[in-house]
């Protein structure tokens, strides 16, 4: 194998080439993260025949330029796939892959780039399709922690501080309390022009709305304790190519490097060599066509294809308390702490159900029907869903939250989709719903005054009602035991 340092219209690139005169198909990583954090792993793709690059985005690390996140990558990457294609150790066939925001690259080079310059292939893993789809939810509602974590991090910056938030939290703990949430970064000591401009972003959907005219083999790679599950799995439902494949386990945005805790060991998979094998089969035009994949079941040790989704079951609930909560801002219910407060005026509506007679297999999307009021204009309803063991162990299941804009006191019927859930609930399990104002800091905090949350200075409170017996939870239950399936023989089919 070798390794050599180029630069590749005008940005820092590695390139590791296989032992032999060639010539090879190339994988391309581009990222904003350090192209020197994938040495490893293109060495990996070096030992099994490919041209393997990555390269730092333009105004990250060793590129220079200007740092726009998801302004630059259309552009850079059909310039680069072009040089790459002109090579004489490059046989013409290329990948384009990565995670996160370097998956964003692969697809925007798949997507929009010019025909001549799209990749071959595409492995998206965890990906973040666009700034309206990381800093919001499918409702609108802002991802406060996670995107001022990513923007403290990389932010307006050609390197990268991973703990700049929590030193920041450590030294400040009531940070992201701060009003306006545009003058953060001047509470962080930093200048990050970018940051009131994320939130002008609003409109979702835009490359899962290209995905249907994609034209080569797609492998999306997802895990169900991700914020972009429901992206993954939009792009793999949408894509048009000849071939589409979906692994999703219970793992975080990490991958197999971040498995949850309904996470088995036989949830691990080696990525590394899947994505190779995937990439030599896609390339020859081996893979299957259709939509294809494996979901981990959480809680279990199978894996079930990825078309297998449960029907939609209604579970009775009890109410604890709280039919009548006040929400308010200033004393939000936290994200972080599955405590439930014992004393005091309720903050949110508690509802259980019965202990399950027997174990239950939940695969699909998780929505809540209810009836509430709002004494405010502008009211957040965020919904969680916990496991109770029968020992009284507390582990989040899922959450899900939507704006309502309605009359003030006016009962207004909605739906709330909670995300998709992939987990075996043992008998004896109790799942406990709670409906909040708020859900924070891992959203903005909704002032109720109709105002936008992010640029708000003012806060009020809001009294809500729910009409207890209204609330429907309905869990996608499978009728009959999961049909096991090996999730690479899946992905390789």
């Amino acid at each position: 194998m070798r390794l050599c340092t180029v630069t590749v219209e005008g940005l820092a690139t590695d390139i590791h080439l296989p032992d032999g005169d060639g010539p090879f198909p190339a994988v391309l990583i581009r990222t904003p993260y350090d192209r020197r954090r994938h040495r490893a792993e293109a060495r990996g793709w070096s030992r099994r025949g490919f041209a393997a690059l990555v390269q730092d985005v333009r105004g990250r690390h060793a590129s220079p330029g200007r740092w726009h996140p998801y302004g630059n990558e259309t552009a850079d990457g059909a310039a680069t796939a072009r040089w790459i294609r002109r090579q004489p150790w490059s046989n013409g066939r290329l990948v384009a892959t990565g995670a996160s925001y370097a998956a964003h690259c692969a697809l925007t080079l798949a997507l929009d780039a010019p025909m001549d310059a799209r990749p071959d292939a595409v492995i998206a893993a965890v990906p973040a399709l666009g700034p309206a789809e990381t800093a919001r939810e499918p409702s609108g509602v802002e991802r406060l922690l996670a995107r001022a974590g990513w923007w403290a991090a990389h932010g307006d910056r050609p390197d990268s501080d991973d703990s700049a938030l929590d030193k920041a939290l450590a030294a400040d703990p009531g940070l992201l309390a701060q009003l306006p949430l545009t003058g953060l970064p001047e509470r962080l000591g930093r200048k990050l022009p970018s940051w009131p401009g994320l939130w002008r972003h609003r409109a979702r959907g835009r490359l899962v709305s290209r995905a249907e005219q994609a034209a080569v083999p797609l492998l999306a790679v997802g895990g169900h304790h991700d914020h972009f599950t429901e992206d993954t799995v939009a792009l793999w439902r949408h894509w048009g190519g000849p071939s589409a494949r979906l692994l999703l386990g219970p793992w975080g945005h990490g991958l197999t490097a971040e498995p949850g805790p309904d996470a088995d060991p036989a949830h691990r998979v080696n990525l590394g060599e899947l994505y190779t094998r995937w990439a030599h089969r896609a390339l020859a035009g081996h893979l299957t066509p259709g939509h294809r994949g494996a979901v981990g079941l959480g809680g279990s040790t199978l894996w079930t294809p990825a078309d297998a989704e449960g029907q939609p079951h209604t579970h009775p609930l009890r109410l604890l308390h709280g039919p009548r909560f006040t929400a308010d801002p200033e004393r939000p219910v936290s994200s972080a702490d599955l405590t439930v407060p014992t004393d005091g005026p309720p903050d949110r509506c508690l509802l259980v159900t019965s202990p399950l007679p027997r174990p239950l297999d939940v695969v699909g999307r998780v929505e809540v029907g209810l009836r509430a009021a709002a004494d405010t204009p502008s009211a957040d309803w965020a919904l969680r869903l916990v496991a109770l063991s029968p020992q009284g162990v507390a582990q989040r299941l899922a959450v899900g939250i939507v704006r309502q804009e309605q009359p003030p006191h006016e009962y207004t019927e909605f739906t709330v989709s909670l995300g998709r859930l992939a987990r075996r609930l043992p008998a004896g399990t109790r799942i406990r719903l709670e409906i909040a104002g708020h859900h924070f800091p891992a959203h903005a905090r909704n002032p109720h005054t109709g105002d936008d949350p992010v640029t708000a200075t003012r806060l009020v409170t809001s009294r809500r009602e729910v009409d207890a017996g209204s609330v429907a939870l309905r869990l996608p239950v499978l009728g009959s035991r999961p049909t096991p399936t090996d999730p690479v023989q899946e992905i390789l089919r």
